[in-house]
């Protein structure tokens, strides 16, 4: 499968943001929440913005690809989901706007595409017994 490419890739994501949220938690001994400080707050919000994205799109790549969708769009999709999630870090972690900008609209055209893939390629006939 494909999409187990993606999936990695994800995680692999997940887990640097995670260990970027533990290293501002122990460089400002906070264990609990964020204890005001903007830096903290920030690898909180990353982490957590790629925790709210990313599971739905690859369970929507996954049933896009058992579904018979194209090697050649779960590329895509997956692509553009892994360097949206990248330009949303960058821009967060930076304060650049356009940055995390273009990285929303990345990951909403990749999410666009799946929805769509997803009911072009669901199996009509099964669901609603029509043979």
């Amino acid at each position: 499968m494909v999409s187990a490419l993606y999936a990695v890739l994800s995680a692999l994501l997940l887990f640097k943001l995670s260990l970027d949220v533990i290293k501002q938690r122990t460089q400002y001994r906070v264990p609990f929440g964020d204890g005001g400080f903007y830096d903290l707050q920030t690898a909180i919000r990353i982490h957590g913005n790629a925790v709210e994205y990313i599971p739905i799109a690859l369970i929507l790549m996954v049933i896009m690809e058992m579904n018979g969708a194209n090697v050649w769009l779960v590329h895509v999709c997956g692509i553009m989901l892994i360097i949206g999630r990248l330009c949303h870090y960058y821009g967060l972690k930076h304060r650049d706007w356009r940055w995390r900008r273009s990285g929303m609209s990345a990951t909403y055209i990749s999410l666009s595409l799946m929805i769509c893939a997803n009911i072009y390629y669901l199996p009509w006939e099964q669901i609603f017994i029509l043979y």
